[in-house]
């Protein structure tokens, strides 16, 4: 039901039996404040006063499940449950660490509804990279559609789910998504991010500095891969102009989605973009320009690219509460499907 970016929360409402039945509502977003964007900068490069921000941001996706049931026109009582992915601090698989934070058994407290949190744990544990966990949704919610099909998520980092007309899924990261450009502006302008592509628009991609970008060792890994989203060095960027550095950066993202095609079984018919960078000119235009195919922003075949995200979390907190798998070796890279989450009741008084 809920799902967290740099920029707050958004929740959606979803009726779903985990398995095929998908039926969406509305959904909302929770800004962050100025003052704790900046808080949880600092959080993540120091982890200083975990307990602190923890009640904090869990009291913000409190405060976005109550905005959430007032436009949706229910009660507390008339929700089951809430999936609660949380803010992801640090993701390390290889090492078998991952951490999101966000208090499940406070959030259960605050909301009197049933919560199900810590989605990625026992992936991770068990050999999986613990991410991408949202292919299993994509996958209930594209029977209909031309099939292999590519649903790519262009968020701090962007992912791929692939799924052939045999409901065969494949999944992994594919590269940078929308992280290494807004570093850059904000390093550069002060700005969050190169709002609808304009910069990029305006500057030439510089080819060496893109190779030199896609030098990095993680294209010559084998999926399912995943990646931190620090996990790329912004330096060569910096040789550039304001408008050539996010340009080039743009054509980054775009190519890393080419080459990751070389992993897919087969090429995509189609794409579906989700996540942000679906509303950037430039990385749209790059992405068209390298694939040579159909790419669409997922609100061109009715689904909501704002929250499909928090969708996928209320859909896969269904899934755990009944052991059903929320990841497969196919799409994390775990031993076996592998359920997950921890699941806290709603206090009755």
């Amino acid at each position: 039901m809920s799902g967290t970016s740099m920029d707050g929360v958004d929740a959606s409402y979803l009726e779903t039996d985990g398995l095929n039945k998908v039926h969406f509502g509305r959904g909302c977003t929770l800004p962050y404040s100025e003052e704790f964007k900046r808080i949880l900068e600092d959080f993540i490069s120091d982890h200083q006063n975990s307990s602190e921000i923890e009640s904090e941001i869990t009291k913000i996706h409190a405060e976005a499940v109550e905005q959430l049931l007032i436009k949706e026109g229910v009660s507390n009582q008339e929700i089951d449950l809430i999936g609660f992915h949380g803010h992801t601090i640090f993701h390390d698989p290889e090492h078998r660490k991952t951490w999101q934070i966000g208090n499940g058994a406070l959030l259960a407290e605050m909301t009197g509804i049933d919560v199900v949190c810590d989605f990625r744990s026992n992936d991770v544990l068990h050999g999986g990279q613990g991410a991408p966990l949202v292919p299993l949704y994509h996958k209930a919610m594209s029977d209909d559609f031309q099939k292999p099909l590519g649903i790519l998520n262009l968020g701090g980092v962007a992912n791929i789910t692939w799924i052939d007309a045999q409901g065969g899924l494949v999944a992994f990261d594919t590269g940078p998504g929308n992280a290494l450009i807004d570093d850059f502006i904000h390093i550069r302008l002060g700005k969050r991010m190169d709002a609808g592509g304009e910069l990029a628009l305006s500057g030439t991609v510089d080819q060496k500095i893109l190779d030199q970008l896609l030098a990095h060792p993680f294209f010559e890994i084998q999926g399912p891969k995943s990646l931190d989203r620090n996990a790329f060095d912004l330096e060569p960027a910096f040789s550039l102009s304001d408008s050539d550095g996010t340009a080039t950066l743009s054509a980054f993202t775009a190519e890393s989605v080419k080459r990751s095609i070389e992993l897919l079984p087969e090429p995509p018919k189609l794409w579906l973009v989700t996540g942000g960078g679906r509303r950037n000119k430039a990385l749209m235009m790059e992405l068209r320009h390298r694939l040579k195919t159909e790419v669409k922003p997922v609100e061109e075949v009715g689904w909501q690219g704002d929250f499909l995200e928090a969708q996928a979390f209320g859909y896969l907190a269904v899934r755990s509460l009944k052991k059903l798998p929320l990841s497969l070796p196919s799409t994390t890279g775990v031993e076996q499907p592998m359920t997950g989450g921890v699941h806290y009741e709603r206090m009755i008084g």
